[in-house]
């Protein structure tokens, strides 16, 4: 038998009101003049109004002066109980129709508008909001309606009463975190659940809960305590939750929730990319990448760039036009210098093309503080040029023609915030003078990505890229001829089950071996003279391992089981 949750109507409205979490939500509390408990800005004045009100003796009459939406932010930080669901409502009287009034609430910021048609009678806003944080702001922002703003004397009259943030008191499950959305650097992931007015037992309470992730068999739950999923693959994922009675059925109205969610790999510097994967698929489909965005996948391309001096492997990738930008996280650095190199051919210019950045090192704050150009000349010919920031600003001399091959790094002096590229360089030795520079005008930088950007039909051409490289110094990123290929070195066995993984290499010199799990935090560093190490220490999952020998270096995944 479903369980059934019900309230008297009366019950509801006599008990919202007293549970307003809103201070002042009624606007009656005012000092000299001013409101109490809540903060607004210099595009709007506010007085008390006595005379039009939904609720009690006093509303906000609220006077726009501006069309700058950002000068008119009206709000108040309330205190929540996480994972409670609240009703949200406000009453709104357009005394004219020259701006809106629009909700803002919490984490999920601007929601519905007033309707400005509606003048000279009351309105309601009304929204549902679960709360994911213990304090969290609502408040309304002011937007100009812009053909009837000068009609009216550039301004506008809003009078707003009855501001309501009420606890629902029917059951209610909800996930903190992850956020729908998230992307996550680790295979190991913490649902933390919030359940409301139901009382979480096995058999002695109301009931328990019912999960599901990514669409597999359900698992009964008989406590609120966070969920731990481990082991998960790179890619999307779906955890869906719901109420149920002490006979396993949905309580009724049904009460559920779904959180989706992206779980990616942290790359251990330095990180070598050949694009050995099988051609026409999607980059993004693999292990060390996740798409920004939607839209045409970067796809990978059969076969190989060559270039005197970088020996090839693997395949290569293709993409041009509009579509997703594809990342690779690598371990943060917040110091020296994050470098990328790579092989490049642009093979199609659009009929009209125009400048546009393809190659970008972000920060972990998401600015794109190093941008890579393609400047075309001709439809024909281009050239390559650099900026720090959305204009391209450092340009090369050299045309270069559809078919080319060119070699290219690119970096961000994080200790002096400088942007530099070279292209064309000479494969290893010591970092020459850079080709491009320029200044950056931001300081402080965290790097913890590689974006391939996919803009337009004029500003990204269709092109490959090969060999990429990101790494800390120049000698590493610089694709040296002394790199481990698949023909000259092993792992084995792998996956490791017995403690131990031997490494072969063509070499009888020392090894350095250091060890990173998916978050880039090392766990094992060693110097190696018999090719064996010990790797009983681990615990079961996946980890990078980085191989460094004659001031040559390669990095592997490791599977311990």
């Amino acid at each position: 038998m479903k369980k059934l949750y019900f309230l008297l109507l009366t019950l509801i409205s006599t008990f919202s009101f007293a549970q307003n979490a809103a201070v002042n939500g009624g606007f009656e509390s005012w000092t000299g003049g001013v409101l109490d408990s809540w903060t607004f800005e210099s595009g709007t004045t506010l007085t008390e109004e006595n005379t039009i009100v939904s609720e009690g003796g006093s509303s906000i009459n609220f006077l726009i002066t501006t069309q700058t939406q950002g000068n008119t932010d009206f709000r108040q930080t309330v205190n929540l109980t996480p994972g409670l669901v609240y009703d949200v409502s406000v009453d709104i009287y357009q005394v004219d129709n020259a701006a809106q009034a629009r909700f803002f609430v919490g984490a999920d910021t601007y929601q519905d508008y007033s309707d400005n048609n509606i003048v000279g009678a009351w309105q309601t806003l009304t929204y549902t909001y679960t709360a994911t944080a213990s304090a969290e702001d609502f408040g309304l922002r002011f937007y100009d309606v812009s053909a009837n703003w000068a009609g009216n004397g550039n301004q506008s009259n809003i009078i707003v009463d009855n501001f309501q943030i009420v606890p629902q008191s029917t059951p209610s499950i909800a996930v903190l975190s992850p956020v729908d959305g998230d992307l996550i650097g680790s295979s190991d992931v913490t649902v933390d659940v919030s359940v409301q007015n139901f009382v979480v037992a096995n058999g002695t309470g109301d009931g328990h809960i019912h999960y599901t992730v990514d669409g597999g068999s359900t698992i009964m739950k008989y406590d609120t305590n966070p969920i731990n999923l481990t082991g998960l693959t790179s890619g999307e994922h779906t955890v869906y939750l719901e109420l149920v009675d002490n006979t396993h059925t949905p309580i009724s109205p049904a009460v559920n929730t779904t959180v989706n969610f992206t779980t990616y790999e942290v790359q251990a510097l330095p990180f070598t990319e050949s694009f050995d994967y099988t051609a026409t698929e999607t980059l993004a489909s693999q292990t060390p990448w996740t798409n920004y965005f939607s839209g045409d996948d970067v796809l990978v391309e059969a076969g190989n760039l060559t270039y005197t001096g970088i020996t090839s492997s693997g395949n290569s990738i293709s993409f041009d036009g509009s579509g997703a930008d594809p990342v690779v996280d690598y371990t943060a650095t917040s110091s020296g210098s994050i470098y990328a190199s790579f092989l490049m051919q642009v093979n199609a210019l659009d009929a009209a093309p125009t400048d546009g950045y393809f190659a970008v090192l972000r920060t972990d704050s998401g600015g794109y503080e190093s941008r890579l150009w393609i400047s075309p000349t001709s439809t024909t010919t281009y050239r390559i040029g650099l900026s720090n920031g959305g204009t391209l600003t450092q340009l090369g001399t050299t045309d270069y023609n559809l078919g080319d091959t060119v070699f290219v790094v690119f970096n961000y002096d994080i200790d002096n915030d400088v942007v530099n590229a070279w292209i064309n360089p000479s494969v290893g030795g010591t970092e020459p003078a850079a080709d491009l520079t320029e200044a950056s005008g931001s300081t402080g930088n965290t790097f913890s990505q590689f974006l391939i950007r996919q803009d337009s039909p004029t500003e990204t051409p269709f092109m490959i890229m090969d060999e990429l490289r990101i790494a800390t110094t120049w000698s590493d990123a610089t694709l040296t001829t002394q790199d481990f290929s698949q023909a000259n070195f092993s792992i084995y066995p792998n996956p490791v089950k017995a403690g131990y993984v031997n490494i072969n290499t063509t070499s009888n010199e020392a090894i350095n071996v250091t060890v990173f799990d998916l978050l880039g935090k090392k766990v094992i560093t060693k110097t190696l003279s018999n090719n064996k190490l010990n790797v009983s220490s681990l615990k079961s999952g996946v980890y990078l391992l980085n191989i460094e020998q004659n001031g040559a270096s390669t990095t592997k995944k490791l599977v311990i089981e």
